[in-house]
């Protein structure tokens, strides 16, 4: 006896074909959304990284054939004077730099966020001016301002009665490692200002306004109102500012070249000088430097998650 089929197992079929169809469609768009990014990432950061490794086990200076000596790369680093004595200037700069930063920034973005100056777009357009700029530009502009003859520091001491000299804050071993330090702020305060004027709009007022009801002054909002209610923020722009100090090599290039005797030299600046310095090319060192300056980033990371926990607040 023949049975009669309904709408419902007519429809079925075609239901469960449209239902293939989109899960075919998703893993098209998933394949050609990741597939990229993926193979970019494999062939241009880990490959190299992979890699890197296995050049520090080499002694080869990228022509010559390489000559494979194990770990005497790493022997040689750890009784290498002038790679502690950049990590130590790295050191330094990370201890200094996102402090500075961080504070600076917090400080004008709340200042301009919750005084009412007028013209608050113009600010933020002015602090972030020097993000515009490539890192070129900036340490020019800054070995100008610290020339001895024409330098723009030297004249405004002179009309506070300071007379220097022609003295080059660059070109001598005990102000040169102090003189990169505000380049180093002024190129990286314009962004976080932005940044944290836009996470300081989105805290609602009226908290503001009970706290002015009970008495409490500027200091006191900051400290016990914006920075507990940004304070994910804050610590992400720390991790970035402490990892981008410790890799950073452009501007000390530009100014100082690790100048002089060495007293701005870096880990980044070090490993560049050894893979495609004039007088001395060791990839393999090199590289071998690189992998000591990986493991000093990922304990910077550690450090700044054990000194900033991974806690917000709520209102």
């Amino acid at each position: 006896m023949a049975t009669l089929r309904t709408d419902r197992d007519l429809t079925r079929p075609k239901r469960s074909s449209l239902l293939q169809r989109a899960n075919v469609q998703k893993w098209i768009f998933l394949t050609f959304a990741i597939v990229p990014t993926f193979g970019g990432y494999l062939l241009f950061a880990l490959y190299p990284n992979l890699l890197s490794i296995y050049y520090s086990l080499l002694d080869w200076n990228g022509i010559t054939e390489p000559k494979f000596i194990y770990f005497e790369n790493y022997v040689r680093l750890f009784n290498d004077r002038y790679v502690w004595r950049a990590l130590g200037h790295n050191l330094f700069y990370m201890a200094t730099v996102p402090v500075c930063v961080i504070l600076i920034s917090l400080v004008l973005s709340y200042l301009l966020t919750n005084k009412g100056y007028k013209g608050t777009s113009f600010y933020k357009v002015l602090f972030f001016f020097p993000n515009v700029l490539s890192t070129v530009v900036v340490s020019l502009l800054w070995a100008f301002i610290y020339d001895g003859s024409f330098g723009l520091l030297n004249a405004l001491l002179k009309v506070f009665g300071i007379d220097m000299d022609g003295f080059y804050w660059l070109g001598d071993t005990r102000t040169a490692m102090y003189a990169v330090l505000p380049p180093y702020v002024w190129a990286g305060v314009g962004l976080y200002i932005v940044i944290f004027m836009n996470a300081m709009t989105t805290i609602p007022k009226s908290l503001y306004e009970a706290a002015i009801l009970e008495g409490a002054g500027h200091m006191t909002r900051l400290f016990r109102i914006t920075i507990p209610l940004i304070t994910p923020l804050i610590r992400v722009s720390a991790i970035f500012l402490v990892l981008g100090t410790l890799k950073s090599l452009d501007l000390i290039l530009i100014l100082t070249r690790g100048g002089p005797a060495g007293s701005t030299d870096v880990i980044g600046l070090y490993m560049f000088n050894m893979a495609f310095g004039e007088q001395v090319q060791n990839y393999g060192y090199a590289s071998a430097i690189g992998m000591f300056l990986f493991v000093i980033l990922v304990g910077a990371k550690l450090l700044v998650d054990k000194l900033l926990p991974d806690r917000g607040y709520e209102y």
